[in-house]
């Protein structure tokens, strides 16, 4: 016996492959089912945990076999692009191209600022990218530092692409360079075009699509295209393009999702006018920052080794040799009691040194006028809403009282969500599923957002 669905999406991940079923998008759309299993890269082909995951959903659901009309996907498994970047002022360009690679599954190896130098040229060749990005100069500013630059990288024959995000003034120029070598080049507006502004979603935009070329020629992703009939997108931007699609519907908010291998914050939120006075440097609405040595399975050790082992033995109640044989044998799903309060202590320390990562703070200077108070980062301190999600926020019995520890966690310096923000849980693990599938389906999206939230 067999039954048919409109839309698959299936999240493959680090260590996880979970698929979920979605129906009568036209009338009234619902989430009908999940399965999930082990993320095959290892095997050379994560379509066998993906047909294993599809098998899971259809058991889940009572059926034998499940039909569907479209299998979309978003994925982490294959790791993001290694990408580099080149601006003109750290500060600036720079950092607003960093903020664009972080929302679009790119993990940024190396960047500079200025002219490149040899030693430059050499370290980008080591890295051996599979995307860079050129910046620099507000539009018609300097000119020189790019054009520099962009001379430079087509020289190298390199055969990645390259995304152009810098002074408007250059773009001929630029496109003259890298047409004449036949190199693949993507000219979009530029990252900070005047001073205290950023534009990062066009170049967002573009890395989203480098991503999804790439990731099917990823490590075991190169069959992906035989099941996957739709689009493909980065996990963490999936989320963030659920994020800012609930924004506009309930207002300032941060999301977490706390996985095997990364730590990923998502926030949507303006800064308050206090705050926004005492900014040094602007920071984008929608702002995500992946911290690659919190993640509750891969990078475990990172985490036993950063809380240490005897506070982490306390914590449990048990022996620092009982501690070895849990690290030893950790599982990606925990099964045991004890298995289970070990992810959740781990849970705990990825998501509260993630925010306060991903958040600015306040900083007291001291001049001939006495003191003055400057604000740094992100502020997150109009956050209404703390939103879990992910495998470890969805599913540890301790998730509401774990992401209400942020706020504890102020030492009053830190510009962190208060504790009047109101814990949300996506209780159905669907919030990366929705951020693709709300291309095509955008109200329908909010819908089913809302209704996994309890909102």
């Amino acid at each position: 016996m067999g039954t048919k669905v409109d839309i698959i999406v299936a999240e493959i991940g680090s260590t996880t492959t979970v698929v979920n079923a979605f129906s009568k998008f036209d009338t009234n759309p619902e989430f009908i089912g999940q399965g999930q299993a082990s993320t095959t890269v290892l095997e050379g082909d994560v379509n066998i945990g993906l047909r294993l995951a599809i098998e899971d959903l259809a058991k889940n659901m009572g059926q034998e076999t499940i039909e569907y009309g479209q299998l979309l996907a978003t994925s982490s498994a294959a790791g993001g692009l290694k990408m580099t970047v080149h601006g003109l002022v750290y500060d600036m360009t720079v950092k607003a191209a960093k903020e664009a690679a972080l929302g679009a599954g790119a993990n940024i190896k190396y960047i500079t600022a200025g002219k490149l130098r040899e030693t430059d040229l050499e370290e980008i060749h080591h890295i051996n990218p599979n995307i860079i990005l050129i910046a620099g100069g507000v539009d018609y500013g300097e000119r020189e530092t790019a054009l520099y630059n962009a001379q430079l990288i087509a020289a190298m024959k390199l055969n990645v692409p390259v995304i152009y995000a810098g002074n408007i003034e250059n773009q001929k120029e630029i496109k003259k360079i890298f047409e004449e070598k036949g190199l693949e080049l993507y000219i979009v507006d530029n990252v900070y075009p005047k001073i205290d502004v950023l534009d990062i979603e066009p170049t967002r935009l573009v890395i989203q699509e480098v991503f999804e070329n790439h990731i099917i020629h990823a490590p075991g992703m190169e069959n992906v295209r035989e099941l996957v009939t739709g689009a493909i997108m980065p996990t963490p931007g999936a989320v963030m393009e659920s994020s800012k699609i609930l924004y506009e519907d309930i207002g300032d908010l941060v999301t977490i999702d706390v996985g095997g291998a990364t730590t990923d914050i998502h926030s949507v939120v303006e800064d308050s006018e206090e705050i926004a006075r005492m900014l040094l440097n602007p920071e984008p609405k929608a702002k995500r920052t992946v911290e690659g040595d919190l993640g509750v399975y891969i990078n475990m050790q990172n985490i036993v080794q950063s809380i240490g082992k005897d506070i982490l033995s306390e914590k449990l109640k048990i022996s620092e040799g009982d501690l070895e044989v849990l690290t030893e044998n950790h599982k990606s799903i925990p099964e045991t009691d004890l298995e289970k309060r070990f992810v959740e202590v781990l849970t705990e320390y990825a998501t509260i040194t993630g925010i306060h990562r991903h958040a600015g703070g306040l900083r007291a200077l001291y001049g001939p006028g006495g003191k003055t108070t400057i604000a740094e980062g992100k502020d997150l301190t109009p956050v209404k809403y703390i939103i879990g999600t992910g495998g470890a926020l969805t599913r540890l019995m301790s998730r509401v009282d774990i992401l209400k520890q942020i706020a504890k966690s102020n030492r009053g310096m830190e510009l962190l969500p208060n504790d009047g923000a109101k814990i949300l849980i996506d209780n159905d693990y669907i919030f990366a599923s929705l951020g693709v599938v709300s291309k095509e389906y955008p109200k329908q999206s909010l819908k089913l957002m809302k209704n996994s939230l309890k909102i």
